[in-house]
């Protein structure tokens, strides 16, 4: 019995190695190559011999394999021709089991050696791999690394056949060290999931991963909500315009308003006027930056990081202004829902905090009336798509002009700024508050 216990502690041992084996092998290929490098830089050399092992497939593999095969053919011819003869013998002390001796000693054996093959050599160890692989492979990638040096023929022939075999069944060597955009946020989600980062960190991380693929368009403020400031601006009008839309910078045009000549900065406007010096529009004007509308918001920030400014005018091929873009819109697609297309182009109405609205002409009289309280006391008009912008020229007749007003029904509707000849803000304020 003691000869039994004694092959059988071989065996074992056998055992042992092949899970050595196996788990360096696991560990090696689940090991995340960002965090080998990160050791690796800082002066692992286990991380640097496991990084060459990852990135070089064709001497990793055999080697491990060899290993594997010798210590199974190595465990299986010992326990085959010493053990189960051990065994064999002592059942033949049995009468009754004498008969089947020898093959019930045989089975034991292969049994026995499946289950602690299973268990020893291949499933704790790659569990154990798969616990800290970096660790493990930083660890192990130099003995490794060692033994592919002493079998290097035999690596070599293996190597060779298996990528012929590999040409032959056409499949294409795959390449190393590439991460996809999916992994990156497959990643970030397992990384939610388990605590390490925070929930709204992956939808950040995606906003960014999208920028290359998204146009300016998807964020910028379109035309029709811009306020724009003539070249020649009178300072009454210029404050006025500033105080109720509440913007840093405007787009200053001359004539037509495709026409873009410059932005002006209400922290400029400021320092003049902190200095004593009248605010002249033209005076305090930058030149604009301008962008197509076909470019992405990473080119963009591109752009904004060479030129040193955070406003961009849209335009689009035929250099007709299309809408502003500014560092402030790309920071809320980072963080932020940002509104469809059709939805940021939709007319609306904003009431400020002194209870006046600031009013998109292009907005639905009818819609506007369920805004305002009483409301329902204006006049009712034939025409049911009328816009409030339609229903202040109609009342003011021709010859519209900024700083026109029109009161009625209790409402003053001051003219703020013109699109050509079309209304297309306005400031709407309660009479009884303006007397």
């Amino acid at each position: 019995m003691t000869i039994i216990f004694v092959e059988f502690g071989v065996i074992l041992l056998l055992l042992v190695a092949n899970g050595v084996f196996a788990m360096t092998e696991m560990a090696v290929v689940s090991a995340r190559k960002s965090r080998l490098r990160l050791m690796a830089d800082e002066g692992d050399v286990g991380a640097r011999a496991a990084l060459s092992l990852a990135e070089s497939p064709n001497r990793f593999l055999p080697s491990v394999q060899i290993g594997i095969t010798l210590i199974g053919l190595l465990a299986g011819a010992f326990g085959g021709a010493t053990l189960a003869k051990q065994i064999a013998t002592w059942l033949v002390g049995w009468p009754s089991l004498a008969p089947y001796a020898e093959v019930l000693g045989v089975a034991a054996v292969v049994v026995a050696l499946t289950f602690l093959s299973l268990v020893i050599g291949e499933l704790v160890p790659k569990r154990l791999a798969l616990a800290d692989p970096e660790r493990i492979a930083s660890r192990m990638a130099q003995p490794l690394d060692w033994l592919s040096r002493l079998a290097r023929p035999a690596i070599w022939v293996l190597g060779q056949t298996t990528d012929l075999v590999l040409r032959l069944l056409c499949v294409p060597p795959r390449a190393t060290g590439n991460a996809s955009e999916d992994e990156v946020k497959l990643l970030m989600h397992e990384g939610t999931r388990s605590g390490v980062f925070h929930p709204a960190e992956p939808r950040m991380v995606e906003s960014v991963l999208a920028f290359d693929q998204r146009p300016v368009t998807d964020i910028m403020t379109p035309r029709g909500k811009v306020i724009f400031l003539r070249r020649d601006e009178k300072p009454e009008v210029l404050w006025h315009k500033i105080v109720v839309a509440g913007h840093s910078s405007y787009p200053v045009h001359e004539g037509n308003r495709d026409r873009i000549v410059g932005v002006v900065s209400v922290k400029s406007i400021y320092a003049n006027l902190a200095a004593g010096v009248n605010a002249n529009v033209a005076d305090l004007m930058v030149q604009p930056l301008c962008v197509p509308a076909s470019q992405s918001i990473a080119a963009l920030l591109e752009t904004f990081k060479r030129g040193g400014k955070h406003i961009a005018i849209v335009a689009d091929e035929r250099n007709v202004f299309l809408g502003l873009v500014t560092l402030v819109d790309v920071l809320e697609a980072i963080v932020g829902e940002i509104p469809s297309l059709e939805e940021r182009l939709q007319p609306e109405a904003r009431r400020r905090e002194d209870g006046s609205w600031l009013v998109d002409g292009r907005l639905a009289l009818t819609k506007f009336r369920r805004l305002l309280p009483g409301g329902s006391n204006l006049e009712d008009y034939s025409e049911p798509k009328q816009t409030v912008a339609g229903f202040v020229a109609a009342r003011l007749g021709k010859g519209t002009s900024e700083g026109d007003v029109l009161t009625t029904d209790g409402w003053q509707y001051e003219v703020l700024d013109l699109d050509g000849d079309r209304i297309d803000k306005l400031l709407v304020t309660h009479a009884r508050r303006q007397s």
